[in-house]
């Protein structure tokens, strides 16, 4: 189980406090892997889904996708994806990922309310995560993209608690005030 401080440390980057969820119901989709294990992703995302009590959609009816993957062996592919720079906001992306040797980053965006609208999740599968075991890797990145993490988390049933908690509906959507992780840790007591 874990505490409320443990929780707040989820949530906290620079002194800041941000816990966001999903506002919406998710619409995945994913670039760049073989069908076979497009089924693995899918599977794991919906199971995450479930688990949060959060419905999965065909699509959204402003974006189409508000969940997208994108699986590259190296940064240099992303040069390829058209308006990369305009969809994850931020120029040069790939060029500093690389030079970081970062093997997988996180954009989301958010609604006018706070709460995640989209999540872009870009993976580079050279390098460290090329012998990662592909089920592991889904749930990983699904949990990942449930909430605003300040950092990575690895799935465990102490986390799968905390994100039930945290779209329980009694709960905001968002949530700027570390105290709010007390609150998470009350429920997911009772998860």
């Amino acid at each position: 189980m874990m505490q409320a401080e443990e929780i707040a440390g989820l949530f906290t980057r620079d002194g800041q406090y941000l816990c966001a969820r999903w506002g919406r119901p998710v619409a995945p989709v994913i670039f760049g892997l073989a069908d076979e294990s497009l089924a693995v992703f899918r599977a794991a995302t919906a199971a995450v889904l479930a688990d949060a009590r959060h419905p999965l959609a065909e699509t959204d009816p402003e974006m189409g996708a508000n969940m997208l993957g994108f699986f590259v062996r190296d940064w240099d592919e992303l040069a390829g994806v058209p308006d990369f720079d305009r969809l994850v906001g931020q120029p040069g992306l790939p060029a500093r990922l690389k030079a970081q040797r970062a093997d997988q980053y996180r954009v989301f965006r958010f609604d006018g309310d706070g709460g995640i609208r989209a999540c872009i999740t870009l993976v580079a599968m050279g390098g460290a995560l090329a012998e990662a075991h592909p089920g592991q890797l889904a749930e990983a990145l699904a949990v990942r993209a449930m909430l605003t993490f300040a950092r990575d988390v690895q799935p465990s049933a102490a986390l799968a608690r905390v994100i039930r908690a945290a779209y329980d509906p009694a709960l905001p959507v968002v949530a700027r005030d570390a105290s709010h992780a007390l609150r998470l840790a009350a429920r997911a007591s009772l998860a």
